[in-house]
């Protein structure tokens, strides 16, 4: 008899004190929470991936801009050409900007870049090619070889997550 005692006064303590569960306002409460950190975080994040192209574009025309600069200065103030401006910044180049796959007596310059970069935004989103005219299918950068100036190709009116103009970078 004695064990079953035991056993019922056990069974006792644990219905009272043990299991009890969550009331309905506690889940309230923590639901509200979770809600609240979810609508302060979730627009934070989507503008992540913008803000990752946003960056990716100003680096990759600072690159671009860095490398015509350095080919004007070695080229005595000379621009690349329209017509051969990837090969110019990707391969060797003599004094005339001549281009060649290998360094030799005469193509001494260069490379200024490994490869072109893609455009990260708009709609010739992957494009490495350039041209001068913007909006341009199928290419990247509007360059001109008068000014060694670079933009990215993107529509007029086409703005970054801040709300800056493509156009002004």
């Amino acid at each position: 008899m004695l064990n079953s005692q035991v056993i019922a006064a056990a069974r006792r303590t644990r219905r009272g004190k043990g299991f009890r569960g969550f009331s309905l306002i506690e889940l309230v409460i923590v639901v509200v929470i979770i809600g609240i950190i979810g609508a302060i975080a979730i627009p934070r994040i989507s503008r992540g991936a913008s803000g990752a192209a946003d960056s990716a574009l100003t680096a990759n025309l600072a690159v671009l801009r860095n490398a015509i600069d350095l080919y004007a200065t070695e080229h005595s103030g000379t621009f690349p050409t329209l017509l051969n401006i990837s090969t110019q910044l990707t391969q060797y180049t003599d004094a005339s900007g001549g281009t060649a796959a290998s360094k030799d007596t005469t193509h001494i310059y260069g490379p200024y870049l490994r490869s072109i970069p893609a455009l990260p935004v708009g709609a010739e989103k992957g494009s490495t090619a350039f041209t001068d005219t913007l909006g341009t299918e199928d290419c990247a950068w509007v360059y001109n070889a008068t000014e060694g100036t670079v933009k990215a190709n993107t529509a007029i009116a086409e703005k970054d997550a801040a709300g800056k103009l493509y156009s002004d970078y």
